[in-house]
């Protein structure tokens, strides 16, 4: 259902300078499957039973590494190839960073995010638990330029936007009929969240029992959304990121359906059943990693 060079958002990694706690706590509360190891790389994957979704690679400090993004076919992937390059921003490597994949090429995006298209991973042979989570579904981020990053996704990537929040504050984009695979937030520069999909809002209240079990607490939720009309719950892992999962998540199945806007100061865009202190909540992030050019 892509409509663009970008068919869905594939999968994010992350450096850890503790990468069995990482590993474990995505295991644990996530519900992530490993599928292997390679290098500094751990893999993980949730029902899509995919080679990876989730990549942490042991580092010296936290921060971003790399978001996936897969392309639409090989065409998809060699026009964006393509527009990349003519856009300016530096391709570090013309093939693949991550076994699995049958192509693909990583650059330098705006704000120094270090993004991968290419062409799905191939599957994995796993066994999934109970509270493992459908599939990886969106990232994020909060760019200090928001307009430059915005045109990035829009211009040079194809994706459309569903929401506007107040006068250049937020954007909630989309690469297919799912409400959106990137958010965008002007903020500190960083990641914000990455976001997993799960059955139905009692999954929501069963990561926060798992959290409680292991001394933790979630940072938001259950809440829902105005924007994208999903139900959610955060919390915050180890790497200082803060995870999401959601259900029921808005489809926009007619192309020509224009973009929603929200008044900055409608809280309901964020929270229709409850009214949230959003300084916590917008405290949390994880910066892009100093060393996400070289680890592979």
């Amino acid at each position: 259902m892509a409509f663009g060079v970008i068919s869905e958002i594939g999968y994010v990694s992350l450096q850890t300078s503790d990468i069995e706690a990482s590993v474990a706590h995505a295991k644990d509360i996530l519900g992530l499957v490993e599928t292997g190891r390679s290098g500094n790389a751990v893999y993980l994957s949730s029902r899509a039973k995919l080679h990876h979704e989730m990549v942490y690679l042991d580092a010296p400090e936290h921060g971003v590494g790399h978001i996936g993004l897969i392309a639409a076919g090989k065409a998809g992937l060699d026009t964006a190839r393509t527009r990349v390059r003519e856009a300016g921003y530096p391709i570090f490597s013309e093939t693949a960073l991550h076994p699995g994949v049958a192509d693909g090429f990583a650059f330098v995006g705006p704000e120094d995010f270090v993004f991968e298209i290419y062409l799905g991973p191939a599957r994995a042979d796993i066994t999934v638990g109970g509270h493992t989570p459908d599939r990886f579904g969106h990232v994020n981020l909060h760019p200090r330029n928001l307009q430059a990053m915005l045109t990035f996704f829009t211009d040079v990537l194809d994706f459309r936007i569903s929401d506007v929040i107040g006068d250049d504050f937020a954007y909630f984009l989309r690469c297919n009929a799912e409400h959106h695979g990137v958010a965008l937030m002007k903020g500190k520069g960083w990641m914000h969240h990455h976001a997993w999909q799960v059955q139905s809002i009692a999954d929501l209240g069963k990561v926060g029992d798992r959290l409680h079990e292991h001394g933790l607490r979630l940072l938001m939720g259950p809440v829902r959304h105005g924007a994208g009309h999903n139900m959610a719950a955060y919390y915050v892992e180890p790497t200082g990121a803060v995870v999401e999962l959601y259900t029921d998540m808005e489809w926009i199945l007619d192309d020509d359906r224009p973009p929603i806007l929200w008044p900055q100061d409608d809280r309901a865009w964020a929270t229709k059943w409850s009214i949230y202190d959003f300084s916590e909540f917008r405290s949390h992030g994880l910066f892009p990693a100093r060393e996400a050019i070289t680890a592979q």
